[in-house]
Protein backbone atom coordinates (compact mmCIF):
# COMPACT_ATOMS: atom_id res chain seq x y z
CA UNK A 1 0.00 0.00 0.00
CA UNK A 2 1.32 3.53 -0.89
CA UNK A 3 0.95 6.13 1.68
CA UNK A 4 1.69 9.89 1.39
CA UNK A 5 4.00 10.48 4.54
CA UNK A 6 6.63 13.18 6.08
CA UNK A 7 9.91 12.46 6.23
CA UNK A 8 11.91 14.78 8.37
CA UNK A 9 15.33 16.61 7.67
CA UNK A 10 16.83 19.54 9.21
CA UNK A 11 18.76 19.76 11.96
CA UNK A 12 18.00 19.42 16.09
CA UNK A 13 15.42 21.40 17.33
CA UNK A 14 14.93 22.92 13.50
CA UNK A 15 13.03 20.51 12.27
CA UNK A 16 11.84 20.60 8.44
CA UNK A 17 9.54 17.93 6.63
CA UNK A 18 9.47 15.89 3.11
CA UNK A 19 6.25 14.99 2.10
CA UNK A 20 6.99 12.04 0.28
CA UNK A 21 5.00 8.92 -1.64
CA UNK A 22 6.44 5.49 -0.70
CA UNK A 23 5.33 1.96 0.43
CA UNK A 24 4.01 1.96 3.69
CA UNK A 25 6.64 -0.61 4.90
CA UNK A 26 10.00 0.94 3.82
CA UNK A 27 11.39 2.51 5.95
CA UNK A 28 10.58 6.04 7.20
CA UNK A 29 14.38 7.57 5.90
CA UNK A 30 14.26 5.11 3.19
CA UNK A 31 13.39 4.88 -0.32
CA UNK A 32 10.61 6.82 -1.64
CA UNK A 33 8.77 7.02 -5.15
CA UNK A 34 8.13 10.75 -5.17
CA UNK A 35 9.25 13.75 -3.41
CA UNK A 36 5.64 15.60 -3.99
CA UNK A 37 6.15 18.67 -1.16
CA UNK A 38 7.99 20.26 1.96
CA UNK A 39 6.58 21.26 5.15
CA UNK A 40 8.72 23.25 7.57
CA UNK A 41 6.60 24.40 10.91
CA UNK A 42 9.84 25.74 12.61
CA UNK A 43 9.39 29.46 10.43
CA UNK A 44 6.57 31.80 11.72
CA UNK A 45 4.13 31.41 9.16
CA UNK A 46 4.67 27.91 8.83
CA UNK A 47 5.45 26.51 5.03
CA UNK A 48 4.04 24.66 3.24
CA UNK A 49 4.75 23.75 -0.24
CA UNK A 50 3.36 21.02 -2.60
CA UNK A 51 3.02 19.84 -5.92
CA UNK A 52 -1.15 19.54 -5.69
CA UNK A 53 -1.56 18.09 -9.30
CA UNK A 54 0.74 15.20 -7.58
CA UNK A 55 -0.74 14.55 -4.35
CA UNK A 56 -4.13 14.37 -6.02
CA UNK A 57 -2.80 12.15 -8.98
CA UNK A 58 -1.30 10.01 -6.16
CA UNK A 59 -4.80 9.78 -4.33
CA UNK A 60 -6.31 8.76 -7.31
CA UNK A 61 -3.87 6.13 -7.64
CA UNK A 62 -4.90 4.51 -4.19
CA UNK A 63 -2.20 6.55 -2.38
CA UNK A 64 -3.24 6.88 0.95
CA UNK A 65 -2.33 10.01 3.14
CA UNK A 66 -0.92 9.47 6.71
CA UNK A 67 -3.01 11.26 10.05
CA UNK A 68 -0.41 14.08 10.03
CA UNK A 69 -0.75 14.56 6.00
CA UNK A 70 -4.24 14.70 5.80
CA UNK A 71 -4.85 17.01 8.79
CA UNK A 72 -1.87 19.37 7.07
CA UNK A 73 -3.30 19.15 3.48
CA UNK A 74 -7.06 19.84 5.17
CA UNK A 75 -5.19 23.23 6.38
CA UNK A 76 -4.11 23.96 3.49
CA UNK A 77 -7.59 23.90 1.32
CA UNK A 78 -8.02 20.04 0.23
CA UNK A 79 -11.04 18.81 0.01
CA UNK A 80 -12.18 14.98 1.23
CA UNK A 81 -9.12 14.82 4.08
CA UNK A 82 -11.40 13.67 6.91
CA UNK A 83 -11.87 10.22 5.58
CA UNK A 84 -8.30 9.95 5.89
CA UNK A 85 -8.10 11.64 9.38
CA UNK A 86 -8.60 9.08 12.10
CA UNK A 87 -9.79 9.49 15.34
CA UNK A 88 -7.10 9.85 18.30
CA UNK A 89 -9.36 8.60 20.63
CA UNK A 90 -8.53 4.81 19.89
CA UNK A 91 -4.94 6.07 20.57
CA UNK A 92 -5.39 7.38 23.86
CA UNK A 93 -3.99 5.78 26.46
CA UNK A 94 -4.02 8.08 29.18
CA UNK A 95 -6.12 9.06 32.58
CA UNK A 96 -9.66 8.79 30.94
CA UNK A 97 -9.02 5.33 29.35
CA UNK A 98 -7.76 3.96 33.41
CA UNK A 99 -10.95 5.62 35.00
CA UNK A 100 -13.20 3.71 32.42
CA UNK A 101 -11.61 0.66 33.02
CA UNK A 102 -11.69 0.94 37.12
CA UNK A 103 -15.65 2.48 36.86
CA UNK A 104 -16.61 -0.97 35.37
CA UNK A 105 -17.65 -3.71 38.64
CA UNK A 106 -14.91 -6.48 38.24
CA UNK A 107 -18.12 -9.46 38.81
Amino acid sequence: MLKIRLTRTGKTQQESFRIVVAEHSNAVKGKYLELVGTYNPATQPKQFNVKKDRVEYWISKGAQPSDTVAVILKKNGFANMEKYIGTRDKHRKGKNAEEGAAATPAA
